[in-house]
């Protein structure tokens, strides 16, 4: 199964880093291949998510559940619902150089063994590149001052 991690570092705290990523809901706001995310059920300590994201043109749809751990900063999601077979992976949010290192990984599996060999390396270009493009968003966002505190 393909893996992808990036990480970038932010002038920014750890918590209020985890703070925005949390916020999933606005990313549409400011990452250009997330078209929508809404928040279809939250609990203590998770929501389930319904995400809608465009890759080269193409539209791509599922549903997540997103486990929150600000203690750790870490966030964990896996899809519950979607397009392929398995997506999932963590955020990891840690205090470094006087900011913050934030990591993401993605697991996935498209669930066509046959054509795993030829799809998964160019899958996991465009999930790396959108992977290091979220990261970029929240660096930007967080770095411009212009990110919130979650209403929770």
């Amino acid at each position: 199964m393909p893996s992808v991690e990036v990480s970038l570092w932010i002038d920014g705290s750890p918590e209020e880093v985890f703070e925005l990523a949390s916020r999933m809901e606005e990313y549409p706001r400011f990452m250009e291949d997330v078209r929508s995310v809404k928040v279809i059920e939250q609990g203590d300590g998770y929501t389930v998510t319904d995400w809608v994201t465009e890759v080269d043109g193409k539209s791509f749809c599922w549903k997540e559940r997103d486990e929150f751990y600000p203690a750790e900063g870490k966030i964990r999601y896996r899809q519950i619902a979607g397009d392929v077979k398995r997506f999932e992976g963590e955020w990891f949010f840690r205090r470094e150089r006087g900011g913050c290192q934030a990591v993401l990984t993605v697991d996935f599996d498209l669930g066509m063994p046959m054509l795993a060999p030829i799809l998964h390396p160019v899958l996991k270009k465009k999930v790396r590149e959108n992977s290091q493009a979220m990261l970029a968003a929240i660096k930007e966002k967080v770095e411009s001052g212009s990110s919130q505190k979650r209403r929770y």
